[in-house]
């Protein structure tokens, strides 16, 4: 996928990892899209990115209103499903509006995004469709039921999607990153930084546009969470116990994060 003159668009581009990836895609010569619930924040994004960028309020919730903003962008090579949102609480002071919205942003938005203009990418042949997942879609994480298991989802999905649209031009780039420093995750404390660094958005952002220059199927960052599948073969309670080795479940202790626009 060349990215210089490619029409990329990015939601939950607003702030963080989102918005660092437009301006980066635009650095690189891409026509870029951004979206996010935030209106003001998704034009500020568009206008940070410089002539020709474009903002739009949009609820990637809502099915219909994704399919009319759609409509409206046209044409896009590049779609990445960056929209997240986080609530850190364990699954008894959970809400049940907040269990249902992480769903919402984090899972089903993917649904109504990609069905949106999959279409068009796969009658061109071509496109790359981007899921920015996380690592605990790979190892559940105490304070996440909802948030883990939303990027559970995301993984299945990618996966899933794949094998559908082999032979058709069209990728699907999976990116699970361990925790990056945008804010949404503010207070996390990691027990061996060197092994399990808090992620730089910068060096996230750069990474990810790699992966889809390159056409990768997956992006897992830093490179000790590549492992965790493998681990699976160990015995259950071997493997909870090094996930508690690594601190894995204590990381959240002191969340904070912010304010959910």
């Amino acid at each position: 996928m060349e990215l210089d003159g490619a029409r990329v668009l990015v939601t939950g581009a607003g702030s963080g990892l989102g918005r660092r990836l437009v301006l980066q895609a635009a650095g690189r010569g891409a026509r870029v899209v951004a979206w996010d619930l935030d209106g003001e924040a998704a034009a500020e994004t568009a206008r940070q990115a410089g002539a020709g960028a474009t903002g739009a309020r949009v609820d990637v919730t809502d099915a219909a209103a994704v399919a009319a903003a759609a409509a409206d962008a046209g044409e896009v090579d590049v779609l990445v499903n960056c929209a997240g949102v986080v609530t850190g609480k364990p699954l008894l002071e959970a809400t049940e509006e907040g269990i249902r919205r992480t769903f919402e942003v984090n899972t089903l938005a993917m649904y109504w995004t990609t069905r949106a203009f999959l279409p068009g990418m796969v009658a061109r042949g071509r496109g790359s469709l981007v899921t920015i997942a996380s690592a605990a879609g790979l190892v559940g994480v105490a304070r996440q039921t909802d948030y883990a298991a939303s990027k559970w989802a995301a993984v299945g999905f990618t996966e899933s999607l794949r094998a559908e649209l082999r032979g058709s031009g069209v990728h699907t780039v999976l990116v699970a990153p361990y925790y990056i420093d945008t804010g949404m995750f503010a207070g996390v404390r990691t027990r061996f930084p060197l092994l399990l660094p808090i992620l730089k958005e910068a060096e996230v952002a750069a990474k990810v546009l790699d992966a889809i220059a390159r056409d990768r199927r997956q992006l897992i960052l830093p490179p000790l969470v590549r492992v965790v599948p493998a681990l699976r073969v160990l015995p259950g309670r071997a493997f909870e116990a090094l996930v508690d080795l690594f601190g894995i479940n204590h990381t959240m202790d002191h969340f904070r994060g912010r304010q959910v626009r």
